[in-house]
């Protein structure tokens, strides 16, 4: 039987900070959201830990469509349960038997209606008819937030993410490929919630978290980076050289009269995937000295009468 007496205890909804007409989405998106905070590997205060196992186990049962609507109606039975002794004067105490035999015809039964008697002797009326077998129940899906560093997310990786369910904390590999991007979820079949009644299990779904790195940049498969240019070499052209992700470096040839902002493309410099291989975006950016040498600002005066520039001669006119 899936049901257990902690759901006529526990609000998982509650856990998960939703009411309880929230859908699908909803709920998954307040999990996650959750998870990310509260998660062992990104937070390692031992309250924490704690509240990660209480959100995984409400979305356990609120994140699967049968098991959300087994819990409801569990629900509703208890309140119904409560409210009819209270009117009586006399307070039911059920204990895990009891309510196993309780469920057992709500979920398994034939009948619309049967009264029973639990093991302590309380009187019950349920809906059903005499118990049978649970049919297979796939397991339900779980997730699990993973760090990357930048470097980690471009080249792929094998690591190991930590599930937190029931049955305690498991440890399972994972393979990273390389190229994966921040807010990617990974699925990983059959690593899930245990399926029952011979079910399949459920699969884990693994959110990555990616680091930004101080140098690069990425556009899908391409690496971006921002390389500063003095206006000299914008304005007369010439060859510098850029760093590239694996340690090295590459020539750029800057053309004469490049703009401050222009981009230039470098061929299979980018992340390896095994759908591609990308670029390395080069975007430059012309820099202007905060302090010139005597000498410099002569210079520069004799240049700008000499080149008679007028970048704003037509600036404003219609």
């Amino acid at each position: 039987m899936d049901a257990r007496k902690e759901w006529l205890e526990d609000d998982y909804y509650a856990e998960l900070g939703v009411d309880t007409s929230a859908s699908a989405e909803e709920i998954t998106k307040a999990y996650r959201k959750l998870a990310r905070q509260f998660h062992p590997d990104t937070n390692p205060d031992a309250a924490a830990e704690d509240r990660f196992k209480k959100i995984t186990a409400a979305y356990d049962i609120l994140g699967d469509e049968e098991r959300r609507e087994q819990y409801d109606e569990v629900r509703r039975f208890g309140a119904g349960v409560g409210a009819g002794a209270g009117n009586h004067g006399h307070a039911f105490d059920f204990d895990a038997a009891d309510l196993e035999d309780l469920l057992g015809g709500m979920f398994g039964g034939q009948g619309p209606f049967t009264s029973g008697r639990g093991s302590r002797g309380q009187v019950f009326t349920t809906f059903g008819g005499r118990p049978g077998a649970a049919p297979p129940m796939r397991g339900a899906d779980q997730e699990a937030v993973l760090a990357l560093s930048f470097a980690e997310a471009v080249r792929g990786m094998t690591t190991t993410v930590t599930v937190s369910d029931g049955s305690g904390r498991r440890e399972i590999k994972v393979r990273i490929p390389a190229g994966v991007s921040d807010g990617q979820t990974l699925r990983l079949a059959g690593k899930g919630g245990k399926g029952r009644g011979g079910g399949p299990d459920g699969d884990l779904l693994v959110l990555l978290s990616v680091g930004t790195d101080p140098m690069f940049g990425r556009s899908g498969r391409d690496l971006t980076i921002d390389v500063p240019i003095s206006y000299a070499e914008a304005a007369l052209g010439a060859t510098i050289s850029v760093p590239t992700f694996d340690g090295g470096s590459v020539s750029v040839r800057i053309p004469k009269g490049t703009a401050s902002g222009r981009t230039f493309r470098v061929k299979g410099r980018g992340i390896d995937t095994p759908k591609g291989t990308g670029n390395l975006l080069v975007k430059v950016h012309v820099t202007v000295p905060e302090s010139l040498s005597a000498e410099a600002a002569d210079a520069l005066r004799a240049y700008a009468a000499a080149s008679g520039e007028e970048p704003r001669r037509d600036f404003g006119r219609v």
